[in-house]
């Protein structure tokens, strides 16, 4: 049973629920009931999802109703049937261009039977629960895709911003543009450019006020304000115009080529999915990265978020409205607005439906101008940026800018088709592009292969090779993480025959210290597949296991006969074999030689342990080496890496926001448990995290250092005082005896005497964690002088001035990390409660 489960032990302050006998049960409640913040997140989607869903209609060319459809479908059945709770499902900006050609091409009936197609070509996708395929899909076809659609939509929109009328084709609209430029409409040009401007500024409103008025969505504040001038300025635009639901059209029989169709089903089926799917993923990262949730919100069903859009396009199809899928602004806006539950999305449909029937009249006010510059800035959106730096930065620009360029001059499925044979040149190009490289260095014969070794890149590998002459020394460093039979083949022919004329061959793994071969001897890659043991000082290991306390090297703990005989041994069972500790334990090592690693197979060889007299270390000891090697694998593999952002933090100095003050426990590692980098925490360690009160004589003075130089100088906005399980300190603090000598240990450790005081002090309640009671005496001191020590640190005078005035929006927290359990919680109520609460995975990578 875990350590966190609560028992009927644990808790005594636990709730008996009991009903008279032979009653049933209470019925559970069989949903999330309807929250405040539920309904505000509603209203703010639903004043976002009506301009946008008229605008999208608009664009494509179908009814303007049929937006509304889609829109009320998409928040009712998505957000009944979904599995992705908090993501709004409507009419999407990424369908426009596909279903403006269906519209052009097949008619309006035609177009919604495609869609009720398309919604059951998703239901038995997602019952064949292939959801987690689609995301096999480049993500750089994916944006690239949106960026051709968004290119698309925003040029076909400048002609009605214009006064004029847009053609079908992209390449018609960039030719009539300079026509239409020519003969530009001044209204229309003018309440679009009010839309655009509106819709750009009330984001940015500054101060107190902004805040408030930021509340109402900016789209709705644009086209409101747009129709208010055109309407004060007597402009004669055209405007909505919604046809009687009496006269809407539904969905027709479809008519046209069967292949054609077909094609047009899988169209709408894959932009429609895929947009779909990503968007749930896209919503989890989201909510993950919410700093606080007044309810838990479950991670995306995405086989039943499938389900969702199918049935969602079955319907909407039907009832005559356009294609339905998830859409990225509204499900920003409700996430943001705070919605915990599927209620918000349903609810916001159920308002779109009120709307279309009550709000008709005011509806018709909207000049179509104001539509389009609505529908033109979303399109702008779409090429984004920061999409465009990312597949950049991954060597995929290639991917997206042929997906881009292809939807808007061919269509989606043929941009979609070329991105896609692009993204698969791309990488059959990476797997047969090796860079082999040979210099001579100081007598030495350098060989670098970059890059995966299959029998493609054996040619020249081979004419690499027998540059270097026989008999010398050489050094080939394989950089790549695969190697087929051929290129092995190839390196173990030429090895043997280097070593056979008196030469030496040293083989290196791209990861500092990971060596396949003795680097002075001929063995090497051996004839059974295997490698030999590394010598003594050669490091042959994952860059995690340092974290597993090992040593690389094996001891030598006896005489040369027995360290041959310990390397002979490792030679002829490579998968498997021990070597010890200096403590005298053993550990295994897997085929790299990573210590530690649970459950492999083969047999198992015990080094003798060290004798038991202290050896001084030497050159060769792991002792001596650990530090050298940590050293030298940080210069290889990390500074690269960090060197840019170290230059800008020594160029502008630190500005953490945090000071983080732990116990000085070798397995803390705050970098780790906060995933924090260089510059972000300010941290000081002691033993025991104590934080000694201010004013006691003979105090120590280094804490209250730290603290005052991080408050009143770095200006930092948060300290945590982070305990954790198993602490010696607090281990000491129990046995302490008063007859012991007072060492400085025990000086220092009078700090944490108010902690002793506080939990034996039967009048406050008991620290708990995450709503048990702690597991031990240890663990309650652990817990509880978490909360002491935080109460000393308020009575500092440059803490207790900061939360006074209130400029630095100083916040104190108290976190406690489980070790065993790799699980962090932090104190709910620094001021009142006294008790830790779970600090999910999602939350600590966020």
């Amino acid at each position: 049973m875990s350590a966190c489960t609560p028992t009927r032990h644990d808790d005594p302050h636990r709730k008996e629920h009991s009903h008279e006998p032979h009653s049933p049960p209470s019925p559970r409640p069989r949903g999330p009931r309807l929250t405040g913040t539920d309904v505000s997140a509603s209203i703010a989607v639903f004043l976002i999802a009506l301009p946008l869903s008229l605008g999208i209609a608009l664009a494509t060319g179908a009814p303007l109703q049929a937006g509304l459809v889609a829109a009320a479908v998409g928040g009712v059945v998505v957000g009944r049937l979904g599995g992705a709770p908090l993501q709004v499902s409507g009419p999407a900006a990424g369908l426009t261009v596909v279903t403006a050609e269906l519209i052009q091409r097949y008619g309006w009936r035609t177009t919604c039977a495609i869609t009720v197609l398309a919604g059951l070509a998703q239901l038995g996708l997602g019952l064949l629960r292939v959801a987690r395929t689609a995301l096999a899909v480049s993500p750089a076809i994916v944006h690239g895709m949106l960026a051709g659609i968004g290119v698309t939509i925003a040029v076909a929109q400048l002609h009605i911003v214009l006064g004029g009328t847009p053609h079908s084709s992209v390449l018609l609209n960039l030719r009539d543009l300079p026509a239409q430029l020519a003969r530009v409409q001044t209204a229309a040009l003018s309440v679009s450019a009010l839309t655009l401007c509106l819709l750009l500024a009330w984001p940015r409103l500054p101060g107190r006020a902004g805040r408030l008025l930021r509340v109402v969505p900016a789209p709705l504040v644009a086209v409101t304000g747009a129709t208010t001038s055109a309407a004060l300025l007597g402009f004669g635009l055209p405007k909505v115009d919604l046809p009687s639901w009496s006269s809407h059209a539904l969905a027709g029989f479809p008519e046209g080529p069967a292949l054609g169709l077909i094609a047009a089903v899988l169209t709408i089926t894959l932009v429609c999915s895929v947009q779909s799917l990503l968007g749930a993923v896209a919503v989890d990262k989201m909510v993950a990265a919410r700093p606080a949730l007044s309810g838990r919100v479950r991670r995306a069903d995405l086989d039943r978020e499938l389900l969702g859009q199918g049935a969602a396009n079955v319907v909407s199809g039907t009832l005559g409205g356009l294609p339905v899928a998830g859409v990225a602004v509204r499900s920003t806006a409700n996430v943001n607005a705070g919605a915990v539950s599927r209620n918000s999305t349903m609810l916001h449909g159920v308002l779109v439906v009120i709307a279309a029937l009550l709000m008709v009249p005011i509806l018709e006010l909207i000049p179509l101008a104001s539509l389009a510059a609505l529908v033109m800035a979303v399109g702008i959106q779409m090429v984004s940026l920061h999409h465009i730096r990312t597949v950049t930065r991954h060597r995929e620009v290639l991917v997206y800018a042929v997906t881009t360029v292809g939807v808007v001059f061919l269509g989606v499925l043929e941009g979609v088709a070329l991105g896609i044979g692009m993204a698969v040149a791309v990488a059959l190009h990476r797997l047969t592009r090796t860079r082999i490289t040979h210099h001579e260095k100081e007598g030495v014969h350098h060989v670098h292969v970059r890059g995966q070794l299959t029998f493609l890149a054996v040619p020249r590998l081979s004419r690499t090779l027998h540059l270097v002459p026989q008999g010398a020394h050489a050094v080939v460093e394989l950089d790549g993480s695969f190697m087929d039979h051929a290129a092995y083949e190839s390196l173990q022919d030429w090895q043997s025959t280097q070593t056979a004329h008196g030469g030496t061959v040293e083989l290196v793994g791209r990861r500092t210290g990971v060596r396949i071969g003795e680097p002075t001897g001929p063995a090497g890659l051996h004839p059974d597949g295997g490698t030999t043991a590394p010598d003594s000082s050669g490091c042959r290991c994952h860059p995690w296991t340092p974290w597993r306390n090992h040593q690389c090297a094996i001891p030598e703990s006896g005489g040369p006969a027995q360290r041959n005989d310990a390397e002979t041994t490792t030679a002829r069972a490579p998968e498997d074999t021990e070597h010890t500790e200096p403590s005298g334990l053993t550990a295994k090592s897997d085929a790299l030689g990573a210590p530690g690693t649970p459950g492999t197979p083969g047999a198992t060889v015990e080094a003798p342990a060290p004798p038991s007299s202290p050896r001084a270390p030497d050159a060769t000891t792991p002792t001596a080496n650990q530090l050298a090697r940590g050293i030298s694998a940080f210069q290889r593999n990390t500074a690269p890496l960090v060197r840019s952002e170290l230059a800008r933090l020594a160029r502008e100095g630190q500005q953490p926001s945090q000071l983080f003050l732990t116990c000085a426990d070798s397995r803390l590692v705050t970098s780790m448990i906060t995933s924090s980098g260089p510059g972000d925490l300010f941290v000081v360690r002691n033993v025991g995290n104590l934080v000694p009160p201010p004013g006691e004589e003979s105090g120590d003075d280094s804490v209250a250092a730290a603290i005052e130089y991080a408050v009143d100088v770095l200006r930092v906005r948060s300290i945590t005082v982070c305990g954790h399980s198993g602490c010696g300190a607090m281990q000491a603090l129990l046995a302490a005896d008063q007859d012991t000598a007072q060492t400085p240990l025990r000086r220092w450790l009078r700090y944490g005497a108010p902690s002793v005081a506080r939990m034996a002090d039967g009048s406050r309640p008991a620290a708990r964690l995450a709503g048990r009671a702690a597991a031990d005496t240890v663990e309650q001191l652990c817990l509880t002088n978490v909360i002491q020590q935080l109460e000393h640190l308020r009575a500092h005078d440059s803490v207790s001035r900061a939360l006074r005035a209130g400029e630095l929006e100083l916040e104190l927290h108290g976190m406690y990390f489980h070790v065993g359990e790799a699980q962090a919680y932090l104190l709910s109520e620094v001021h009142e409660g006294e008790v830790f609460d779970h600090v999910g995975v999602a939350d600590l990578t966020a």
